[in-house]
């Protein structure tokens, strides 16, 4: 978990008017929700929005175990007393900034009974263990993600959830989109990386193999970044995209067919 003032817009090339709907969410405080494919680009969607609008950002990693005390604080011992240290949500509330949970279908259960009061017209942050009830500003935002193609049926987001947020859908970008993404954050040239989407875009459409996710973004800009700082194509494909994919030796051996058919 970490908080960030960024002092430059990262990179980031909309597919529709994405960038648009999430002004308008945060100038209404209307919370978000973002829907698609891991290593689509959806935290880097925030990143840049954070920066744009110049507010601080707190990404939370979610996972099985984070629980609504991760978020909104507990008591510490330090230098012999018991003080109280804010969790990433209650400093976003506190400062006015954005709190972005990141795959929050993989949080404990506890936590959706926080953001509810938050994603309403409440708009409030109730602090058990302090006692406090902080409103939250207008600059506050709540924003959080998940792959809905990844869900289980113990890890489902719950429609009283999800109904409290806007949602946009997000996918990978198209070949020329991502293309110009994969090129500008590895600095390799826009035809070996529009090689590397290719191959990307053969992958993602293999069915049959057991593969639980297709080649996201960013392993490409890692291939990319490899072959741009002097390793051969071979190996990069083979570190950043074919070892990441799977650990079963026959789909990796299928991987590397399909990679070789794609740069003869």
């Amino acid at each position: 978990m970490n908080a960030m003032n960024m002092p430059s817009v990262p990179f980031y090339r909309p597919a529709g008017d994405e960038c648009t709907v999430f002004e308008m969410a945060q100038a209404n405080g209307l919370p978000l929700l973002l829907k698609g494919p891991t290593g689509c680009g959806k935290t880097r969607f925030v990143e840049h929005m954070a920066a744009r609008l110049g507010l601080p950002l707190h990404t939370v990693a979610c996972h099985d175990d984070l629980s609504a005390a991760d978020l909104i604080g507990r008591y510490l011992l330090k230098g012999g007393e018991t003080v109280w240290v804010d969790g990433p949500l209650t400093r976003a509330v506190r400062e006015g900034g954005i709190c972005y949970l990141d795959e929050v279908v993989e949080a404990r259960k506890d936590v959706a009974v926080v953001l509810h009061p938050l994603t309403d017209d409440r708009r409030r942050l109730v602090i058990d263990r302090t006692g406090e009830e902080l409103a939250a500003p207008k600059p506050f935002m709540l924003v959080a993600s998940y792959n809905p193609g990844y869900q289980n049926i113990l890890k489902k987001l719950k429609p009283s959830t999800r109904q409290r947020f806007l949602s946009i859908g997000f996918d990978f970008p198209e070949a020329f989109a991502e293309t110009a993404v994969v090129a500008s954050e590895s600095g390799l040239d826009e035809d070996r990386s529009a090689a590397l989407v290719r191959l990307a875009g053969h992958i993602r459409k293999l069915s049959g193999m057991d593969l639980e996710e297709g080649v996201s973004t960013r392993l490409l800009i890692y291939a990319a970044t490899l072959i741009a700082k002097g390793m051969g194509v071979e190996r990069a494909v083979e570190a950043a995209i074919i070892e990441p994919l799977s650990d079963e030796s026959d789909v990796q051996q299928a991987l590397r067919d399909l990679a070789a058919s794609v740069y003869g």
